[in-house]
């Protein structure tokens, strides 16, 4: 009986995918191409870990099925905190409104430390600053340089690098975020120091408060190691306030005289803005909100921007999250359309699996009007609540 040696063809190698930027939208398409089949490397500009940074989310049913989707078992963790009421107060303290609307607030970092540890370690780089992307249209790669020297190779390249992307600018330089008119200073206070005129007004529910270029809410959101035990949670603040470029330049110029461009990090902010914030707080808004914003020793601060891009996908680089459109807060849709992006991406490309560029094709054109519905929606309701102007009819 005669012995026949066979070989066994390769298996077509997995497909591989760059992401550019390791914060929100990178994890979300990380995680969701990789449980597709994908090999999926992230690069993060940042060398230290991103969980400390920003405030409170709400928490949309797209960032649910975007950590359903990656594997992570959602009945073993508290993904927030609950709220029943949303209360709207007049400037002077009394109630305008109160209706029964119960939601669920989480924070960036549960949602950050949830899918980084769902991605782990080995396939996460820190410290790689993007310089310049080039594209083999032949054999349908496309290579990242990095400024360390190094350069990786993909089949796709994801700019998920957050409003200032260096993948947008280098794409579509014309497609550029414009400021909005006003700053949201923001602050997070530990709940067992809420001062009582808060605590008696705000604590558990979603608290509003409008006044002449002046727009508050608040609510609680997990603490501290993502903590949502009662007595162990923060209190989550943001304050709309109208500014105009000259006061953003001189606010975003931190303690150390550096210019910050669009946000200044909590322990950043010049001593003096912080004394401003307080003595606005005492002019401005009801004695709850007054209370928590004077109970606030270091408040952050973010200019409110708009971008709504018209492309999203050239060749094989695509653009997601707030790469490619920046919807303003009041749409509470920052997190679920970054989320949004990447299943509908993952879902494009296991439709078509043989054909990447169809797959992109197909994805596009969605994802553009999403961008550009959150941007008419967050436009309409910013300039009412800030500005007193009327949707247009």
């Amino acid at each position: 009986m005669s012995s026949h040696s066979y070989s066994v063809p390769d298996p077509s190698p997995r497909p591989r995918a760059l992401v550019i930027g390791g914060s929100l939208g990178g994890l979300f398409a990380g995680n969701l191409l990789r449980s597709i089949g994908w090999d999926v490397d992230i690069f993060e500009r940042s060398a230290h870990d991103l969980d400390s940074r920003g405030g409170g989310i709400v928490l949309q049913p797209d960032v649910v099925e975007a950590l359903r989707r990656t594997g992570i078992d959602l009945s073993a963790i508290s993904l927030g905190v609950p709220s029943e009421h949303r209360v709207v107060f007049r400037p002077d303290g009394s109630i305008r409104s109160r209706q029964y609307a119960p939601q669920t607030q989480t924070s960036w970092s549960l949602i950050y430390t949830t899918l980084r540890s769902a991605f782990g370690d080995a396939h996460y780089h820190q410290a790689k600053v993007l310089t310049r992307i080039e594209q083999d249209s032949a054999a349908n790669k496309v290579t990242a340089h990095f400024a360390d020297g190094t350069d990786e190779i993909g089949d796709l390249l994801i700019g998920a690098d957050g409003g200032n992307s260096t993948v947008r600018q280098q794409l579509w330089p014309q497609q550029v975020p414009s400021y909005a008119g006003y700053l949201a200073w923001r602050g997070l206070v530990p709940e067992d120091e809420m001062p009582a005129a808060a605590r008696e007004s705000l604590h558990g529910d979603f608290g509003f408060a409008n006044n002449t270029g002046s727009h508050i809410l608040g609510y609680l959101v997990p603490g501290g190691n993502n903590d949502v035990r009662p007595g162990h949670r923060f209190y989550n603040w943001v304050w709309y306030r109208v500014a105009d470029p000259d006061q953003l330049a001189r606010i975003m110029t931190d303690r150390d005289g550096r210019q910050r461009g669009y946000s200044i990090p909590e322990g950043m902010l010049a001593e003096h803005w912080v004394k401003h914030v307080h003595e606005e707080a005492r002019a401005l808004l009801p004695p709850g909100f007054s209370a928590i914003v004077e109970a606030t020793r270091q408040p952050f601060a973010q200019a409110i921007r708009d971008l709504a891009s018209d492309q999203m996908v050239a060749g094989r680089v695509v653009i997601l999250g707030d790469a490619s459109a920046i919807p303003r807060p009041h749409t509470a849709a920052s997190t679920s359309k970054a989320a949004s992006n990447a299943l509908d991406l993952a879902d494009a490309l296991s439709a078509t699996p043989d054909n990447i560029d169809a797959a992109l094709k197909n994805w596009e054109p969605r994802q553009i009007a999403l961008g550009k519905a959150l941007r008419r929606q967050g436009t309409q309701t910013g300039n009412y609540l800030l500005f007193q102007r009327p949707p247009a009819s």
